[in-house]
């Protein structure tokens, strides 16, 4: 068999092959990943539109709650015996419209799991209506007011947390109202003292632990056997499993 002579071909010829080569396989990798990040969008979009239908549902419930909830009378009354109160947030930003949240920022409960020292009256009452589904409080103990103060305690200075180990730092900052050591603070916080607002400003939101063994059911009030509510004095039991 005649060998046929091998066609020359020029250098410049062949690194423009390569080249071309090169851009064609480059190409079809652009478009490949181009189709892949299509299909995520159109995903991501469907989810993000499935998303917001519910959170606009929810939200709609909460208008529809508060609404009805202004209509009818507080389930609870004020108690004439129990002054001192604390209040857990226990569930998150979901659903929650722009007056509910307002409530909570108002009240330093920007997060789950964080809980305030208030006094109990009408107002705070009307605010708890509100925000209700969101919350659960009660009236704490002597007992339970010590643990969370020692255990639990920061002061307030500078838009930053202090422990409460130093008597120096509070008769620094609330010396002026003859509170000078912790055994002042607690005795003005939990008799509601002439200078509780300033006790309750001075210390910083309380972190607690989620509850030892879980919530049992946050979507119901504690007397109907969920979470969210009043307490009344069983919010002792409750800290002693955050604390």
């Amino acid at each position: 068999m005649e060998n046929k002579p091998l066609t020359l071909v020029s250098e410049t010829l062949l690194k423009k092959r390569k080249k071309r080569a090169e851009q064609k396989a480059k190409a079809i990798q652009n478009a490949v990943r181009e189709r892949k990040k299509q299909r995520q969008r159109k995903k991501g979009g469907f989810k993000s539109a499935e998303k917001l239908v519910k959170e606009y549902r929810r939200i709609e419930r909460d208008n529809k709650r508060l609404k009805w909830a202004m209509r009818c009378p507080a389930k609870f009354d004020f108690p004439t015996e129990h002054r001192l109160g604390f209040i857990i947030r226990i569930r998150g930003s979901d659903g929650v419209c722009s007056r509910t949240s307002k409530i909570l920022d108002l009240l330093k409960l920007r997060a789950v799991n964080i809980g305030v020292f208030v006094e109990m009256n009408e107002a705070m009452l009307q605010l708890l209506k509100v925000i209700e589904p969101f919350v659960t409080w009660g009236y704490p103990n002597l007992k339970t007011v010590r643990e969370l103060i020692y255990k639990r305690g920061y002061g307030r200075a500078m838009g930053r947390r202090f422990p409460l180990s130093d008597n120096a730092f509070i008769e620094e900052r609330l010396g002026k109202y003859g509170i000078v050591c912790l055994e002042d603070l607690l005795h003005q916080l939990y008799t509601i003292g002439p200078h509780f607002k300033k006790v309750a400003n001075f210390l910083w939101k309380f972190k607690l632990n989620p509850p030892k063994n879980g919530w049992t059911k946050k979507s119901l009030r504690f007397t109907e056997g969920g979470d969210y509510g009043n307490r009344d004095i069983k919010i002792n039991d409750l800290l002693r499993k955050m604390i």
